[in-house]
């Protein structure tokens, strides 16, 4: 279970970010997280509430934002959303794609006191 990890490493970046600013409190913190990026969200979201535990971010919410996974066909170039790496492009049913957008993880914001 890497969303552990990944939620320990977002409470980590965001901490320090409100510490520099002075806070005392994280409330919510902003996420975006690629289709693609191979992040199951409930988990992501079960393990946030756990790792903020004896934190500055200890009941602060979590929101995030999906970003759909888009490809580009490297033989037709065609764009096209995708919520898989394999799959054919619609246009010449090729299976040679780039990834262009969908593998993102980011914080965005934190709302902090």
């Amino acid at each position: 279970m890497h969303e552990l990890s990944i939620a320990m490493s977002v409470i980590d970046v965001a901490s320090t970010r409100a510490q520099e600013e002075g806070a005392s409190q994280i409330n919510q913190i902003d996420l975006e997280i690629g289709t693609l990026a191979g992040i199951q969200i409930e988990s992501l979201e079960f393990c946030f509430e756990i790792a903020c535990r004896g934190t500055i971010a200890e009941g602060a919410r979590l929101k995030i934002r999906s970003i759909p996974g888009m490809v580009e066909c490297q033989t037709c170039f065609k764009t096209f959303q995708v919520d898989n790496f394999f799959i054919a492009c619609p246009e010449c049913k090729e299976y040679g794609v780039n990834i262009t957008q969908g593998k993102e993880l980011s914080v965005k914001s934190i709302i902090i006191d």
